[in-house]
Order: C-alpha cells, then sequence, then structure tokens
C-alpha cells in the first residue's frame, strides 16, 4: 500500500493566529508556507511536518487527515481509494506543490490525498 499519513489540517480562516497558537503549545516551529497565508505548516526544528493550517471556514469538525503518496503512484492510489468507498468531493487537481484530491469517507468525513513533487 502506498498511502500514507501525512498531515492533521485544521481549516481555518485566521491561519496565521491558529498556527502561532499551536506552535506556542506545542513548541513547534513553522517549516512551510504557501499563497501568503492559504496553508502554514508546522513542524519540528529537524523540518518534519506535524501540523497543516488552510484557509477555509471555520466549523466544529473542521479537521481533516491529509494522506500522501508518491506523484507516480497518485492515479492508481485514487482509483484504490474510491474503489473502498471514498467519494470524490471535486475532480482531482494540479496545484504547484503536486496533485491532490478532496475526498470524502463513508461516514462524511473529508480527507485529502496528495502527491508532492520535489
Amino acid at each position: 500500500m502506498a498511502t500514507r499519513f501525512d498531515l492533521v489540517t485544521f481549516d481555518t480562516p485566521s491561519t496565521d493566529d491558529l498556527s502561532v497558537f499551536w506552535a506556542d503549545v506545542l513548541d513547534l516551529v513553522e517549516v512551510e508556507r504557501e499563497d501568503g497565508d492559504r496553508w502554514v505548516v508546522l513542524g519540528t526544528t529537524e523540518g518534519h511536518r506535524m501540523l497543516g493550517f488552510q484557509r477555509g471556514p471555520a466549523r466544529p469538525g473542521a479537521v481533516h487527515l491529509d494522506l500522501s503518496c508518491d506523484p507516480d503512484e497518485f492515479e492508481a492510489e485514487l482509483v484504490r481509494l474510491l474503489s473502498l468507498g471514498a467519494v470524490a468531493a471535486q475532480p482531482p487537481r494540479r496545484e504547484p506543490y503536486g496533485s491532490i484530491a478532496n475526498l470524502i469517507d463513508p461516514a462524511g468525513y473529508a480527507f485529502d490525498l496528495c502527491a508532492y513533487v520535489s
């Protein structure tokens, strides 16, 4: 199986405020930022990614898992996840960092499959 756990991601209208809070709580540092404040990742001083913060509406349950796979495995992993009962929330897309599919599990919980390019 090529899919692996990547991050727990908080959906929040204020990525900067929430990432600063969790950085202080868990003694983490910012290791990644994209599009100003659209996407912030906290991790260890060694660069290990731990928590993601994605600009979006805050609501109860607005936390989702990010799963990752190698770029050359993305299509096959997406097919595998869909065959297991996941549903695409929208068509997969390419972003500057790689490919992403926004998915919903059988119980209605959101999660993402990401394939990062170096």
